[in-house]
């Protein structure tokens, strides 16, 4: 099954092509550039180079969040044109759960972390069982702190809050604080893709009429609805 995976979550995103599970390339880019500058011209390079077509895709993999909420409408947006244009199915994928499968056999439990804005995280905690990282808290949107005190012993962290967090962490934690090395750390369009993969075989997709960003919390723009008062 010839896949394209897209990413959009952090600042750190793109896209990547599958061909079952064999990662066929990966295009990822870190920079302050709106995905909506990059992601379909990454989708043109990568398909160019790879020498497929688009009517050749079989499914479509998205990280659905959480995450930037501006990322996530992108990237689902371009998905959702694809697979209506396609007639293809698409598996949304959480990106906390393609966070922890960048670190695939950890002996310890991971935890990814992204900036949610506001003093808080997105956050969950997984462990390795079998062949695939399984999934033990709901989840969160959380004050750092609060998060240090749900966590017992050893504990691997990834994400883009880490670079910030890193001392709170360590301060918090002590050397039950790990981290993965930097260029770990963000998420990756091949997970998401390899994790789709998986779903694409189980029957697991998602309707593109119906495919929506995971948030866990309202946007700021709805925040503000909530709060304008009602003119009669």
């Amino acid at each position: 099954m010839r896949i394209l995976a897209v990413e959009t979550s952090t600042l750190a995103g793109g896209a990547a092509l599958l061909d079952g599970d064999r990662l066929v390339g990966e295009y990822v880019l870190n920079i302050r550039a709106t995905h909506s500058e990059r992601l379909m011209a990454a989708v043109d390079h990568l398909l160019h180079l790879s020498g497929w077509e688009l009517g050749q895709l079989e499914g479509l993999a998205v990280a659905i969040g959480p995450g930037s909420f501006t990322g996530l409408r992108i990237g689902i947006s371009a998905v959702k044109g694809l697979a209506l244009g396609l007639g293809i199915p698409v598996a949304a994928v959480p990106t906390l759960d393609a966070l922890a499968a960048t670190l695939p056999f950890a002996a310890h439990p991971v935890c990814p972390v992204l900036d949610a804005k506001k003093g808080e995280v997105y956050a969950s905690l997984y462990h390795w069982s079998g062949d695939a990282m399984s999934r033990d808290w709901e989840y969160l949107a959380v004050a750092p702190e609060a998060l240090c005190d749900r966590l017992r012993g050893p504990v691997i962290f990834v994400g883009d809050a880490v670079e910030t967090l890193g001392g709170l962490l360590r301060a918090r934690l002590g050397d039950n604080a790990r981290f993965a090395p930097a260029g770990r750390r963000q998420p990756s369009p091949g997970c998401v893709g390899a994790l789709g993969h998986a779903l694409l075989l189980a029957g697991q997709t998602v309707d593109a009429s119906a495919l929506t960003p995971l948030y866990l919390r309202p946007s700021e723009a709805e925040l503000k609805r909530r709060r304008a008062p009602l003119v009669s």
